[in-house]
């Protein structure tokens, strides 16, 4: 039977050879290395049919003696690790290359790229070793099934809230304006009373979200909702409360489902794109519609005296709320810068990380 040369293509890492040898169907396998020399010898198919195929190769430096190779239905793989780990200009000794072998572009890369590649194992590796030093929480299903729970609860709510809006806005037209806290008032209650978890939630470790970003929305909302819309009668048919709920529930219809895949470890570009980036025009037109919700309540506490602190006779009759008001509407815009700088850094340190895994 003749012996011939197989087809043999190479790459390299800093510390390995990888070898990709044209062959199927090998029987009678035989791989020796010895110094920085290796012999191949096995009957398959190749280039020339079924025959006996060898080859050697003598390496640029010297290679370690154990050999890893896996046989397929196609090829021989076969890895070999160097003695020192460091790149080589060359695979062989000789500078002219034999002319069975050939680069393997599958697994190529040049020495920057492998570099590159060798940082990010050393990088994973070592995460693996803090994870494992690390004492692992045994509550941890517990708590991602709650704020699983959780995000879903406020997600279905504010959902149904966001259709709600929409579909009575486009059969109704600008009368849905009217009506909006009568119809939707109930639920958006029980959202905004859940919220207050968001507010315990950093306090108790279970999400690394600050604290105090947490407390100025949801307060914010909830002295929209209970004091402004719930205790004024005369506010809850004006238009307003329909773009506060509206701008609200747009906002969380993307942030919840967001949060809700993070507690099962899953991403989607899409949504994740939407929940740092819709809320840039969005928070800022919401704490606008706010503002004018306060605005247009103050002549009216003025006038019942809802909440007015009586005062001696001497410093006059009452300390009006809408004077509360007035300062809380400074404040609400300086939460506003607070929050929008605290979610802008929050977006930028998200995307920077993506990018980082993309490179």
């Amino acid at each position: 039977m003749q012996v011939l040369t197989p087809r043999v293509y190479w790459a390299q890492r800093h510390g390995e050879i990888y070898l990709r040898v044209e062959l199927s169907d090998t029987k009678n396998l035989e791989i020796n290395t010895q110094d920085n020399t290796i012999q191949f010898r096995a009957q398959g198919h190749g280039a020339k049919g079924d025959n006996e195929y060898k080859f050697s190769l003598d390496f640029l430096e010297p290679v370690r003696p154990e050999i890893e190779h896996k046989s397929t239905e196609r090829q021989v793989d076969i890895k070999i690790k160097k003695q020192e780990e460091r790149w080589w200009d060359r695979l062989t000794l000789q500078e002219k290359k034999p002319v069975f072998l050939a680069p393997d572009f599958n697994r190529w890369l040049d020495e920057s790229d492998a570099e590159t590649e060798l940082q990010a194992k050393e990088a994973k590796l070592n995460k693996i070793r803090v994870e494992s030093r690390v004492r692992k929480d045994p509550y941890l299903g517990l708590k991602r099934g709650y704020l699983f729970m959780y995000n879903l609860v406020q997600f279905l709510g504010f959902s149904w809230i966001f259709v709600n809006l929409t579909v009575r806005l486009l059969i109704l037209g600008q009368d849905s304006f009217y009506d909006t806290f009568h119809t939707t008032a109930d639920v958006m209650y029980f959202c905004q009373m859940m919220a207050v978890l968001e507010v315990i939630n950093p306090l108790l470790g279970l999400v690394k979200t600050g604290f105090f970003p947490a407390m100025i929305q949801v307060a914010g909302r909830n002295v929209i909702l209970f004091v402004i819309f719930g205790c004024l009668e005369e506010m809850q048919s004006k238009p307003i409360v329909f773009f506060v709920f509206y701008l609200w529930s747009t906002i969380e219809v993307f942030r919840y489902p967001f949060y809700m895949l993070a507690c099962i470890g899953t991403e989607w570009k899409l949504l994740t794109w939407l929940r740092y980036s819709l809320w840039i025009p969005l928070y800022p037109l919401g704490v606008i519609a706010e503002a004018v919700a306060v605005i247009q309540s103050l002549p009216i506490f003025e006038e019942t005296r809802l909440f007015s602190l009586p005062l001696p006779a001497l410093l006059g009759h009452y300390l009006s709320f809408s004077y509360t008001l007035q300062l809380y509407l400074v404040l609400m815009f300086l939460g506003l810068f607070i929050n929008f700088r605290y979610l802008y850094n929050q977006r930028r340190r998200r995307f920077r990380s993506r990018k980082r895994k993309v490179h």
